[in-house]
């Protein structure tokens, strides 16, 4: 499991201690799960949940990186990520987040789908 904090200075002296208090009532795995079916059901059904990372911010989140995959390819690469709250399983995405996700997605299939792709 790896922990990121977000918002801290670039640079100059930093003397800091860091307490948090949640409660994970949702697993990595339940959250892969989660924005798997998420996202295979409302963006498109060729993109799966990836491994989750866990996001120390505003919200204590799982931030799993959205897959696309593509038949006789698998796994082609991430196409955006989805944030999941750790303590109510909530799926953190706006209506933007989506749009980009499913532009990406098309990009990304179509250049797998294109006859110069094997050339490259």
């Amino acid at each position: 499991m790896e922990a990121i904090i977000e918002q801290l200075p670039r640079s100059g002296q930093m003397e800091f201690m860091i307490h948090v208090s949640t409660n994970i009532h949702f697993s990595a795995e339940a959250a892969r799960r989660l924005v798997g079916r998420f996202a295979a059901n409302e963006i498109a059904y060729l993109l799966r949940g990836g491994e989750p990372t866990l996001i120390v911010a505003e919200r204590v989140c799982w931030r799993v990186p959205v897959l696309l995959t593509l038949p006789g390819q698998g796994i082609v690469g991430p196409v955006g990520q989805i944030d999941v709250d750790v303590e109510t399983g909530e799926i953190i995405i706006s209506s933007e987040d989506i749009r980009l996700i499913q532009e990406y997605a098309e990009q990304k299939a179509a250049h797998y789908s294109s006859p110069s792709s094997s050339l490259s």
